[in-house]
């Protein structure tokens, strides 16, 4: 039984962060009757909102630098407004400091029997010599920019460092990507991958794969090719794009749950940590660093705080990547269900089939639909071109509920629509 100090203001649930996790766990516990405490040292709505998903998205859909900056310095501050209209609910105290653990129940100057930590994750540092040149930044310094680089140098081809390329070779800068691995976006399945490296190579971005960085110099970037020879490329900006961490604290240590600095607070599939009653969600549990992971992640804790069974699939978490054209995926790669050893057929479709497409000029895409041998049942969706989101969000949906690709067959879509393309690939 959770005895809280006397001293100790007391409520119902306590949370660490305001970002996507955090605001999501206060609205849906303070919904369904639990008295709230939020605890935010900066900005609500947390790295997504503020330096993330959302500024990067208004440069994607910006003609230019100018145009970017002056967006994201219009919408930002709007959906944030939108955020603390959240946390205005008179079952919610948004306390704007730092959340710190004095023990396992207590944060601050208050204690509650259930505590949800959601301080999000931060940028990962490569260990590289001379990455402390003042031309060296990490997505929020290139967001932050007041003029557009002349050069820019990304080392990492991952989800932001392959968005970046594509959003300032666009606006005009000379782009080159530096990374370690022999293909771009590794979660996404190879064969998309490459064709989308091509595209942007033929954009005019310069790749250079399986080469790792071994020194920054006075705005110069040197790396070892897969030959082992050394190359050098000069910039004007540097981004470190390789990546993000857990933002673990020191005062988590306080609380007595296991935790790692580098891969984060172990929970187990109801989110919650080592010591009873402390959850843990979004980045900082490091298993799926999304911001619509962190929010069904904060729907989980809180169904099991409330002791409310729910039915959502972790398992299936679509992700997608806003190059240009954008990409996305569910469920595993081809690579991946081969190495598994899972009976598969790959069904294929390209936009420059679909009629919507082409009224769009938008004909380049691909789309992989993997389908089980034994029983037809759809196990997930890899695809770049217009929309691909929206179309492997459907197929998300799908997977959720069991479909199998006859049934699939059957369903109606909607003419001409880029979900064609989806009925295409089972045609």
């Amino acid at each position: 039984m959770f005895n809280g100090q006397c001293s100790m203001n007391k409520t119902d649930l306590i949370i660490i962060g305001a970002g996507p996790g955090g605001y999501r766990a206060a609205e849906y516990a303070a919904r369904h009757g639990l008295k709230v405490v939020i605890f935010e040292g900066a900005e609500v709505g947390g790295t997504c909102l503020n330096v993330g998903c959302i500024p990067t998205k208004t440069f994607v859909h910006s003609a230019s630098f100018a145009e970017a900056r002056e967006r994201m310095a219009a919408v930002v501050p709007q959906l944030r407004a939108g955020v603390e209209g959240i946390l205005s609910n008179t079952n919610i105290t948004l306390v704007r400091e730092k959340g710190v653990f004095t023990d396992a129940h207590t944060v601050g100057d208050y204690s509650a029997p259930n505590i949800i930590i959601a301080t999000g994750s931060e940028t990962k540092w490569l260990p590289i010599e001379g990455k402390d040149d003042p031309r060296v930044v990490d997505s929020t310094g290139l967001l932050n920019l007041e003029t557009l680089p002349k050069r820019l140098c990304i080392i990492g081809a991952g989800v932001i460092g392959m968005e970046f390329a594509s959003v300032f070779r666009r606006f005009g800068s000379e782009v080159t990507v530096i990374e370690f691995l022999k293909e771009c976006l590794p979660a996404l399945d190879s064969d998309i991958a490459k064709r989308l490296r091509k595209l942007m190579e033929k954009e005019g971005i310069t790749f250079n794969m399986q080469c790792g960085v071994k020194q920054i110099a006075d705005g110069e970037v040197f790396f070892e090719t897969k030959k082992g020879q050394t190359e050098s490329v000069k910039a004007d900006v540097i981004l470190m794009a390789t990546g993000r961490k857990p933002r673990v604290q020191s005062d988590f240590a306080n609380a007595g749950f296991e935790y790692d600095e580098r891969k984060g607070i172990a929970v187990n599939e109801n989110f919650e940590t080592t010591v009873q009653g402390i959850y843990a969600i979004g980045d900082v549990n490091g298993r799926q660093m999304l911001a619509h992971a962190a929010e069904m992640q904060a729907v989980r804790a809180v169904n099991h705080i409330l002791g409310k069974l729910d039915g959502i699939r972790f398992d299936i978490m679509p992700a997608a990547i806003f190059t240009s054209p954008e990409a996305a995926c569910v469920g595993p790669t081809e690579d991946q269900l081969k190495e598994q050893g899972i009976a598969f057929v790959c069904k294929k479709s390209f936009w420059r089939a679909n009629g919507k497409a082409l009224a769009m000029n938008e004909s380049e895409g691909l789309l992989k639909l993997f389908v089980s041998a034994d029983d037809g049942l759809i196990l997930g969706c890899h695809a770049y071109g217009a929309h691909a989101a929206d179309i492997t969000q459907e197929v998300s949906v799908l997977m959720c509920k069991h479909t199998t690709v006859s049934e699939l067959a059957d369903m109606v879509h909607i003419h001409p629509t880029l979900s064609e393309i989806l009925r295409s690939a089972i045609e």
